[in-house]
């Protein structure tokens, strides 16, 4: 049986934002909603949350006693380090064939769109070796020399007659822990992307985009499916 677990890295400083991923949004911290959302996937077998924070670790094992809490080492801990190397160390310790990652600061995922996205994975019986998630951009972009990136100036067609560009926005990346091993890549040479709406994907990097996300949760009720 394939077993399916999904990995939150959390560190407990955030320099852009202070204490972000305990911050509390909606009454609760930050990083509850994206674990309520996991928890939703009737896919996904372990949760597994790789943190230096004795907050996250205190709390979750208070608020979600099934969830994995692992002690990221010394070595890893400064925000400088990639990303691929902390999966590394998280995936070494953990029983998996399939990896889902993704972040605290996206308490907009839906559970349905996790569900589909692995779905999608798990039917393509490897021809698909990795997805990640991405929004469309269709507006006219120009490069810092001033230079059309994606469209003629002298042909002015409507943004949404523009050939769609896709932004990566690391809401989740599904990959198998042996193409990381490999690659040293969460996205493999076989991806697909899966095109998620602009608030699902809001993701919470600055003090403006938790001001953003506290708004959008006043307007609407979050909900995690």
């Amino acid at each position: 049986m394939t077993k399916i677990a999904a990995v939150v890295p959390m560190r407990h400083n955030s320099e852009r934002v202070p204490g972000k991923n305990y911050r509390r949004l909606a009454g609760i911290p930050l990083y509850h909603h994206v674990v309520r959302t996991l928890s939703s996937v009737d896919e996904i077998d372990q949760i597994v949350i790789d943190t230096d924070s004795d907050f996250i670790a205190s709390d979750c094992a208070k608020s979600f006693p099934e969830v994995t809490v692992l002690e990221r080492p010394e070595h890893l801990r400064d925000g400088n380090i990639p990303m691929n190397e902390v999966l590394l160390n998280t995936l070494n310790q953990v029983d998996a064939d399939i990896a889902l990652q993704t972040h605290s600061t996206n308490p907009f995922l839906k559970s349905k769109t996790v569900s589909s996205a692995l779905r999608k994975f798990l039917e393509s019986r490897g021809e698909i070796d990795s997805i990640f998630s991405v929004t469309r951009l269709q507006a006219r972009l120009w490069d810092e020399a001033m230079q059309p990136v994606n469209h003629d100036p002298s042909v002015l067609l409507r943004t949404q007659d523009l050939p769609p560009l896709y932004i990566e926005n690391s809401c989740f990346f599904i990959f198998t822990p042996q193409l990381l091993r490999e690659h040293r890549n969460r996205i493999g040479l076989r991806p697909f992307m899966v095109e998620m709406a602009p608030l699902e994907a809001v993701d919470i990097d600055t003090e403006e985009d938790f001001s953003l996300a506290e708004a959008l949760a006043e307007r609407r009720a979050l909900t995690y499916d």
